[in-house]
């Protein structure tokens, strides 16, 4: 089995904010009805967390259960854990009808960490982030500038954005233009 690395090696950018790439992350896509029992206690007795309400992301530990649709979960955890996480998974579902499927390798994570982290995601997201509305727990699948993304408070001053690996490049320029040096505008 080869290594696995990460979309831009560790790429960081100190600005007026810190924007860090992180990887390798294990990450797995569930598809199924996310009311259905078996999926409950499946993702409960192998991830740890229950399954999220609406649009919100659940930690226990080292893992997450992100909602990203009516039908769709997205677990988070380490990367050593996915082949193993996913064949628990398949086998705790058993007929219901569901799939899990791994796309750590597909995905690209950012973090963005500092006070004005806020701004620097509004300034490329069509989200309200302002503190009042965005809080911990909570999950957007959105757009950063022209691409997919998903996002969450990981921290107090601290997001986890996720896009496709094919677009990694593109979003930490992105995060670099938005957090350069005298870029701040105060909107938070």
């Amino acid at each position: 089995m080869s290594e696995a690395i990460s979309a831009l090696g560790g790429a960081r950018f100190e600005g007026y904010v810190t924007v860090e790439e992180v990887g390798p992350v294990g990450m797995i896509t569930l598809r199924g009805a996310l009311g259905s029992p078996t999926l409950a206690k499946a993702v409960e007795s192998v991830m740890g967390v229950e399954v999220p309400a609406s649009r919100r992301i659940e930690t226990a530990g080292t893992k997450s259960v992100a909602w990203m649709s009516p039908d769709e979960l997205l677990l988070v955890l380490p990367y050593a854990e996915v082949t193993a996480t996913q064949a628990a998974l398949t086998a705790a579902l058993g007929k219901d009808h569901a799939l899990a499927v791994d796309v750590s390798d597909a995905r690209a994570v950012f973090r963005i960490k500092g006070d004005k982290a806020r701004e620097v995601l509004a300034k490329l997201c069509p989200v309200d982030l302002s503190p009042a509305v965005f809080h911990a727990g909570e999950v957007r699948r959105t757009r950063a500038a022209q691409v997919a993304a998903a996002l969450w408070l990981s921290g107090g001053d601290e997001f986890t954005l996720v896009c496709f690996r094919s677009v990694a490049g593109y979003v930490m320029g992105l995060l670099r233009a938005s957090a350069a040096p005298g870029g701040e505008v105060g909107l938070f």
